[in-house]
């Protein structure tokens, strides 16, 4: 019988289309956060606190810009690095609100989201073997990419204590021979953790000592409250060897435009330009038209879009505190990472629970890697009436779970 069995696996695998598939791709997990969104899908009864989306729509004035475009007859190819005047925006926002000077002929490229933008980078740089570090919790897909350019992704856990700080005993503790990447997302997707110039500091000392090139995507840069976010390229004698990578999806609420930049040393850009040039060929003209108008007459919606955010997440972490969940308060970003350790439950199960018999959506913590284990991802980009609702729903939840119930 077990020899029958054995055939017959031998036959499914050999009729089966995944024998053509690279390995890295055929045993590459799904994201964690699709199974929640799945769970929801379809039921009206359920809040989302789960998704990593603004909830206001994107400004009239950049919209109807799109549209005049199209109707202007404006559906051609650009430039492969993208529109001229775009580059230009984006060096000269990035030079105002972050002290960081690029040249927009050949240190700046527009990408499709800030996604591509990192994918590129990765492409750019990894050789087979070579380590890529990442302070976690963090963005789920860095790993994933990592792995398929043939890198080893290396975790660095980093602590509530430290408000989800990377620490540089702990960048240390990990570098290798092989270790040739660093990358940095702050403010923090899911711990809206950030970085002051001060934690940076040491970070670049390390950077330049063991030479490692630094992507640091901030994309949630114009979203930090009661401090201002400080780029680690604008630190002395970072600038080259780091990669900005920022996009327009969350401070301008334009997700679906899918508009996103990288900013570098020529070289890198060169590099990067090559690999989108014969995939992707340029970013969509009509989504560069948007960017364009969002970065030179949006930034008063941006502002208003940002207050209400940190109306909402101080709302939320009070919320949390005073129904029993210990949370560090972020500082950037839109998430809430409250502790939900002291249930006993796992963060899978808690999520799962929470979904079914409370009607709220989050995201367990363990999906974004070291660290996010006995934590739940909360998004608060909803309106304050659900954000209430939804806490309300979970301490009703968490006194269910103190009954026994």
């Amino acid at each position: 019988m077990k020899q029958v069995q054995a055939n017959t696996e031998t036959v499914r695998d050999t009729n089966s289309m995944t024998r053509f598939l690279n390995p890295l791709v055929r045993d590459m997990p799904p994201s964690g956060i699709r199974k929640y969104f799945d769970l929801a899908s379809g039921n009206k009864e359920i809040i989302s606190l789960g998704v990593g989306e603004p909830d206001f729509v994107t400004p009239w004035h950049v919209r109807e810009a799109a549209v005049a475009s199209l109707e202007r007859g404006r559906t051609t190819y650009t430039p492969n690095a993208g529109l001229p005047e775009l580059r230009e925006a984006i060096a000269e926002y990035l030079y105002n609100q972050f002290e960081v000077k690029y040249e927009p002929k050949n240190e700046v490229m527009v990408t499709i989201g800030g996604s591509e933008a990192i994918d590129l980078a990765l492409r750019a740089f990894i050789c087979p073997g070579d380590e890529i570090l990442v302070p976690e919790p963090t963005y789920i897909p860095y790993a994933p990419i990592s792995t398929i350019t043939g890198g080893v992704p290396v975790g660095i856990e980093t602590f509530a204590k430290d408000n989800f700080k990377l620490t540089p005993e702990a960048l240390r503790a990990t570098l290798t021979p092989r270790s040739k990447v660093l990358i940095l997302c702050y403010p923090s997707n899911p711990t809206g953790g950030i970085m002051t110039y001060d934690d940076l500091l040491p970070i670049a000392k390390i950077a330049e000592e063991h030479d490692l090139i630094v992507i640091s995507d901030e994309i949630y840069a114009e979203l930090t409250y009661g401090t201002r976010h400080v780029s680690i390229a604008s630190l002395p004698g970072m600038k080259d060897r780091t990669i900005l990578v920022s996009g327009f999806s969350k401070a301008f609420a334009m997700t679906g435009w899918r508009m996103g930049y990288a900013c570098g040393h020529p070289d890198i850009i060169a590099a990067m330009l090559k690999i989108h040039q014969y995939t992707v060929m340029c970013a969509p003209v009509m989504g560069q038209v948007a960017a364009y108008e969002a970065l030179t007459k949006g930034m008063d919606e941006k502002d208003r879009m940002i207050e209400s955010y940190n109306q909402r997440r101080r709302l939320v972490v009070k919320g949390f505190r005073e129904i029993g969940l210990e949370c560090h308060e972020p500082q950037g970003a839109f998430y809430v990472f409250p502790s939900i350790a002291s249930t006993g439950l796992s963060s899978d199960e808690f999520c799962e629970r929470l979904l079914k018999e409370g009607k709220v959506a989050t995201v367990a913590g363990h999906v974004f890697g070291l660290g996010g284990e006995g934590f739940i991802r909360c998004s608060y980009a909803s309106s304050v009436a659900q954000l209430q609702e939804a806490i309300h729903r979970i301490d009703t939840f968490l006194n269910k779970l103190k009954s026994g119930a």
